[in-house]
C-alpha cells in the first residue's frame, strides 16, 4: 500500500476572494502537502492534496475547524471530501 494518498475537498461559504486559496496553500505547503486549490463556478473552492494520510487529515481538520486558531479567512459552512489513490505527477501546491 502506498504512502501517499489522495483527497479533494469542496469547500462551501464566504471562500472566494477573501484569501482562502493562498492560506489553503500555505497551510498545505507546511503539511508536505502537493496539489491545488481552485475556486469553481458554483462559489465552492476545490482542493486537491496529496501526501501522507497524517497530512492530509492536518489539512482537513485545517479546513473544518470552527473558530480557526489559525486565523483562515472567510467562513467555512461546510466541507465535503473524497479520497482516492494518489496520481502522482504533481510538483507543489498551487493557486489556481
Amino acid at each position: 500500500m502506498s504512502s501517499t494518498q489522495r483527497a479533494t475537498w469542496f469547500v462551501r461559504g464566504r471562500v472566494q476572494g477573501v484569501g482562502f486559496r493562498w492560506w489553503t496553500r500555505s497551510r498545505a505547503l507546511e503539511l508536505g502537502l502537493v496539489g491545488h486549490a481552485r475556486n469553481t463556478d458554483d462559489g465552492r473552492v476545490e482542493v486537491v492534496g496529496e501526501g501522507p494520510p497524517s497530512s492530509l487529515e492536518g489539512l482537513d481538520r485545517l479546513l473544518r475547524e470552527e473558530p480557526s486558531t489559525t486565523r483562515r479567512p472567510g467562513h467555512v459552512t461546510s466541507v465535503v471530501r473524497q479520497d482516492a489513490p494518489a496520481k502522482g505527477g504533481i510538483a507543489g501546491f498551487v493557486e489556481k
